[in-house]
């Protein structure tokens, strides 16, 4: 018996193995193929299921990535000839909980966690049939058996009215990527913001340097001429610990820490700089202008050790078909876009942070370009890899493939956040990596060392007017790995320039000491989106980094609906949640 229990097992291992090789080759492919075909990882199992009304049909349960398990996908045939029952499904617990079909009780699927197995039965009777109920429903996330499961509906993503514009530009007007250039150039210095010089009295400058944090990230490298001159960062909109300091000013390249634990704030112009920084690396970033040398620039800092990082797809972007700034030679015609894709469908995109999570989040902010720009025109670039389409990950499941030589914030399984230049050699991570976004080419690639393609407009794909008018409000993500107190202790910095270039980016990133830095998005406050969310009690406050975020949330009975929290919104973004006591590091 023991022999045939050891060659059946082989055959199943051997079948196994057959089936990842088959999904591999299917993921490699150039072919036209499924959102399901492009997810190497995935694990499959069917088993015969009966309703309590008497349907009999069988079910096939998707675990998209058995690492992350996180995301599944049931599908579910009915002899009666009625449609095919599809869902999206996400494990609320996906550390904890393994989900399976039921064998036995053939009307659902089973909730493990360690010794607790608990039936989940979706198709009950007609009237209290879970599945049902929950496509019916109109919330994004149906909580499903408790709310150990949730069902994601598609959900219409809001459009600001400038976004309606651009795509009503592009998709109707002749030659609108031109007229959508020159729009942009219009806007580029409208946010522009210079830091108001604060009153310098002695009691009220020592004051100031108590407040600043001694504990946080490094601080800037400051021209010692500036280093005792506070200024005001008008449109501030973040609370700080210690009020008084976004009024009264703030030292330049300093951090304050913010009213949420593991939170800083910092402020700085380039022509605060320290000298010496601006001498370096003449040959890869442009000397700076007037304007944008002079112009205040917002950063926030997260302490990794209290965070973690996630991400979330738009319910329109960033797409997943081709890119028109993809060179003609470099998309195939037979292909509905880079990846072999065109829809992500059966899955489904929400746009919205899961409403279980929202109380654990303390801050949001914007992803990176749209699909339209997300691929390179011009360059090495543009000549390899379709025109090397920016990829991302949500939840383990791939849209689109992660490209060598782009810019990448990612997020592995164990909660870790990292930064780098993708390459061919990291595609090993892929099992195991639980969020991704590319965004262009780094802006910093190295403690103080700038990317080298950070001053050329084409082959960098910077974005802007296609006269290499640069100078725009402009977003961008760092991570820095010191701190005061604590060395190697690691921060992920949210960057916004008011209006820059990406050479005034790498300048002040170079300032604060990052290993990495990449631009996320620009030309417009809606574009640049970050809040920070405060509660005392059952009240939440949303502060936005520029107080002219707040025109991005909606409001209603008089109360404030936060934008990616109270709505689905159409374009991708990041957001932080508190781990808990047992994640912290000590």
């Amino acid at each position: 018996m023991k022999r045939i229990a050891l060659v059946v097992l082989a055959c199943a291992l051997s079948e196994s193995a057959a089936s990842t090789d088959e999904q591999a080759g299917q993921y490699a492919a150039s072919v036209p193929k499924t959102i399901l075909e492009l997810q190497q990882f995935r694990q499959t199992t069917s088993a015969p299921v009966k309703s309590r009304s008497g349907r009999e049909g069988r079910a096939t349960l998707v675990n998209l990535n058995p690492a992350i398990n996180t995301w599944f996908l049931l599908r579910v045939a009915w002899k009666d000839g009625s449609p095919e029952t599809v869902a999206h499904l996400e494990n609320a617990r996906p550390r904890e909980a393994k989900i399976t079909l039921d064998q036995d009780y053939a009307v659902g699927l089973i909730i493990a966690e360690g010794a607790s197995r608990t039936p989940c039965e979706l198709f009950g009777p007609a009237a209290s049939n879970a599945l049902d109920q929950g496509k019916a429903s109109p919330l994004a996330y149906f909580p499903l058996c408790g709310g150990r499961l949730f069902l994601r509906n598609q959900a219409t993503g809001h459009r600001t009215a400038l976004e309606s514009g651009v795509e009503f530009l592009r998709d109707q007007v002749w030659g609108g990527e031109k007229v959508i250039a020159v729009f942009h150039h219009l806007l580029a210095d409208r946010y522009r913001e210079q830091g108001q010089p604060a009153v310098q009295d002695p009691v009220g400058l020592k004051q100031m340097k108590g407040l600043v944090s001694t504990d946080g990230p490094v601080p800037a490298q400051v021209d010692p001429q500036y280093a005792s001159r506070p200024i005001v960062p008008r449109e501030m909109g973040v609370t700080l610990a210690q009020p008084g300091p976004e009024t009264t000013g703030m030292l330049p390249g300093a951090w304050y820490p913010g009213a949420n634990p593991g939170m800083w704030v910092s402020v700085i112009q380039p022509d605060m700089i320290a000298p010496a920084i601006l001498q370096t690396y003449k040959a890869v970033v442009t000397g700076l202008d007037t304007v944008e040398v002079s112009s205040l620039c917002y950063l926030i800092a997260f302490d990794l050790d209290r965070f973690n990082l996630e991400y979330v797809l738009g319910t329109r972007h960033p797409d997943v078909r081709w890119s028109e700034r993809a060179p003609a030679q470099m998309r195939d015609a037979k292909l509905p876009g880079p990846d072999g894709i065109g829809s992500i469908a059966p899955l489904v995109s929400t746009g919205l942070i899961r409403p279980d999570e929202a109380r654990d989040t303390d801050a949001a902010f914007i992803g990176g370009f749209k699909r339209e720009q997300g691929a390179f025109r011009f360059g090495d670039l543009a000549r390899r890899n379709h025109g090397s389409h920016y990829g991302f990950i949500e939840q383990g499941v791939v849209f689109s493939k992660l490209q060598p030589g782009l810019a990448t914030v990612f997020v592995l399984d164990d909660g870790s956040v990292e930064m780098k230049t993708w390459t061919e050699g990291d595609n090993a991570l892929l099992p195991r990596i639980r969020h991704a976004r590319q965004n262009g080419v780094p802006i910093i690639e190295g403690e103080g060392v700038p990317g080298v393609l950070v001053s050329r407009w084409g082959p960098g794909n910077w974005s802007g007017s296609e006269d290499e008018k640069l100078r725009s409000i402009r977003s961008g993500l760092a991570l820095q790995k010191s701190a005061l107190a604590t060395p190697g202790k690691r921060f992920l910095i949210y960057a916004l320039f008011s209006d820059a270039t990406p050479s005034a980016m790498a300048r002040v990133l170079q300032a604060y000491r990052v290993s990495y830095g990449m631009i996320l998005d620009m030309n417009a406050l809606e574009h640049t989106y970050l809040a920070v969310y405060r509660r005392s009690g059952s009240e939440l406050a949303v502060d936005h980094l520029l107080k002219g975020m707040n025109q991005l949330d909606k409001s209603g009975s008089n109360e404030n609906v936060p934008r990616f929290m109270g709505y689905s919104d159409n374009r991708d973004f990041f957001y932080l949640t508190r781990r808990n006591k047992k994640e912290v590091k000590r």
